[in-house]
């Protein structure tokens, strides 16, 4: 059976087409019927996924390519392209037996597509290169051939990865060539290098059942469920298991209740499986990521690949504005450190760390995306929260003290390129490259710590007029850079509870930004817009108008309110100060200092003063 089966992942940077080119394998290998209704992205099953349009959570799927004798099951994993999801990534490469690296045939090789192919060439897997996005008018195949080929050099590939095969596709068009003029075809060329070039699993099929656990998901009535790559031995269901953690310790003992193979984008039950064969399994409660599952007789466990430590933490606490309880059904420091400890259960690049007070949790992770992601989905499964400023991890080395950096990667028109240099070097960045990248656009390349990034994303998209595209990656821990400024302006707070009043709105306009519009719940301490100068400044958004016996000509009375200033999760996030909070609910996201009451704000102020 192995012998007629292949691994292989897809991995690229983010937006190069992974998912899309999945799509089109399903449906010319007959996984879909002509005529059956399928959604675009079909592998982006859950809504954030859909709405983004990115993968967060890996997914396995299985296509069957060939006749008779000659058909092949290859087994497919889609992996998220954002470095902040790396740990999905970084698991799954061990249950593969070769990668499908696409790369952009415009874009190129990004630094997503650094990290990922780092970790691939590592584990010795050999690369098939699919140059994807061939139909572009900006596309330069040929020189984006080249920086995959100088990518792999400077990873310090071996020959046999060097000598990579390569193809020229569209995924969204559903073609593959091994020339690059090509513009239609089938993806027949692709599924031919696959069964060529990947090799079988080669397990041994005859020894004691060992098999990695590489995903975890939880099914309503299958419970616990973990996915992952068979390597030695054969399981059936009932066979007697358990689970042993990286030291060899017993995590759990129990039964293989349920196995599940893939077929396309179902998980179908089976009697039983065999090396190298990608399956989910039911029946263990404890066992987790990273843990061996085997035959009870087996006492060593299989090597995991180490994860790559969090850079960034959050701290997430129980909602305690005036307006808690109104929008959320879970609210209590209870919920949220079950809901906490689940996600960290299944998401091994999280780190959960509980206040000596009970009501808060520092949740560190890879990035402001990740935890972003996890906040959102928080909020919609009825989580009340109010959450911190991030912060970045910081790391002490021989009595000095260290900070994470980033490799950035910028490619903006030219006549914005001046304007992003002088505001990533106010952010302690060092530029490390600037060169043209065609199409009247530069890339740009800097250094900088991942403390001056945070907020800037915005800022960076009004610099650009929305043009400009940043790439992110976790590049070192080096030296402390020293202070760096923050936002420029200070914030305008409600000194008043209740609801906003337009007229007072419209007097409050001049002064700055508004975040609200009339109408809005508000409550004392609660940001309601950004001041015009650097200083915060109370207000009163409930201020009505002083009637008199006078009458009015009519010319004050229709009052016109600019549009409020609406910050999706991520932005909010981004923009609050080190003494102020988000308040995250189902249905509202707002801003508010941590300390509600003035007279506590002036106290606290004069003793960071003092000290």
């Amino acid at each position: 059976m192995s012998a007629n089966q292949r691994n292989v992942a897809i991995i690229a940077h983010v937006d190069h087409g992974k998912t899309t080119l999945v799509d089109q394998l399903f449906r010319q290998s007959g996984t879909f019927r002509d005529n059956q209704r399928v959604e675009e992205r079909a592998m982006d099953s859950n809504d954030l996924e859909k709405e983004r349009g990115i993968t967060i959570l890996a997914k396995c799927t299985s296509v069957e390519y060939g006749e008779g004798d000659e058909t092949r099951r290859i087994n497919i994993v889609d992996t998220p392209g954002h470095a902040d999801f790396g740990a999905e990534v970084e698991r799954i490469l061990s249950m593969v037996d070769g990668v499908i690296l696409l790369v952009d045939s415009a874009e190129g090789a990004m630094p997503q597509t650094k990290f990922v192919t780092g970790k691939a060439l590592a584990l010795g897997l050999k690369p098939i290169v699919v140059v994807n996005k061939i139909d572009r008018p900006d596309q330069r195949a040929v020189e984006v051939l080249d920086e995959v080929f100088d990518l792999f050099v400077s990873l310090d590939a071996n020959d046999e990865q060097l000598d990579f095969p390569v193809l020229y596709a569209s995924g969204r068009d559903g073609y593959a060539s091994e020339d690059p003029d090509a513009r239609d075809g089938t993806l027949d060329p692709l599924f031919k290098k696959i069964v060529e070039h990947v090799p079988a699993p080669g397990l041994d099929e005859t020894g004691k059942f060992t098999f990695l656990a590489t995903l975890l998901d939880r099914d309503n009535f299958m419970g616990r469920v973990l996915t992952g790559r068979i390597q030695s031995g054969t399981v059936n269901v009932n066979d007697p298991i358990h689970a042993i953690d990286g030291d060899g310790k017993v995590v759990e003992v129990g039964r293989a209740t349920k196995l599940l193979a893939f077929n396309g984008l179902e998980r179908v039950p089976v009697d039983s499986a065999k090396a190298g064969d990608i399956i989910a399994l039911a029946g263990l409660e404890k066992a987790t990521v990273s843990n061996t599952i085997c035959d009870p007789s087996v006492s060593t466990p299989i090597e995991a690949q180490p994860i790559d430590p969090p850079t960034l933490a959050m701290r997430f606490s129980v909602n305690d504005s005036p307006l808690a309880g109104r929008e959320g059904s879970k609210v209590t420091s209870r919920m949220i450190r079950d809901r906490l400890n689940r996600e960290a259960e299944s998401n091994v690049a999280i780190r959960i760390t509980e206040s000596d007070d009970k009501d808060s949790f520092e949740v560190a992770g890879r990035g402001e995306l990740q935890l972003g992601v996890l906040i959102e989905t928080m909020r919609r499964e009825g989580f009340e929260l109010g959450i911190s400023r991030p912060k970045v991890l910081f790391r002490e080395e021989n009595g000095k003290r260290m900070e994470p950096y980033e490799q950035v990667v910028i490619d903006v028109d030219d006549e914005h390129s001046g304007t992003v240099v002088e505001k990533m070097q106010r952010r302690k960045a060092e530029l490390v490259e600037m060169r043209p990248s065609g199409m009247g656009k530069t890339r740009i390349t800097f250094s900088a710590p991942s403390r001056g990034l945070i907020g800037y994303h915005g800022e960076f998209l009004s610099d650009t007029r929305g043009t400009g595209i940043m790439n992110r990656l976790f590049e070192k821990y080096d030296a402390y850079k020293g202070p760096i400024e923050g936002r420029q302006n200070g914030v305008l707070i409600s000194m008043v509870p209740g609801e906003a009043v337009g007229y007072a709105l419209n007097a409050l306009e001049e002064r700055g930004e508004l975040f609200i519009g009339a109408q809005a719940k508000i409550y004392e301490g609660m940001i309601i817009g950004e001041n015009a100068k650097p200083d915060d400044l109370e207000v009163n958004p409930m201020k009505s108008k002083q009637l008199t016996n006078f009458r009015s000509t009519g010319k004050d009375d229709a009052i016109r309110l600019t549009t409020p200033r609406k910050m999706s999760l991520e932005q909010a996030i981004a923009y609050i100060d080190d003494d102020e909070m988000v308040e995250v609910t189902p249905e509202s996201i707002r801003l508010r200092k941590a300390l509600l009451c003035p007279h506590e704000r002036k106290k606290f102020k004069r003793k960071m003063e003092s000290a």
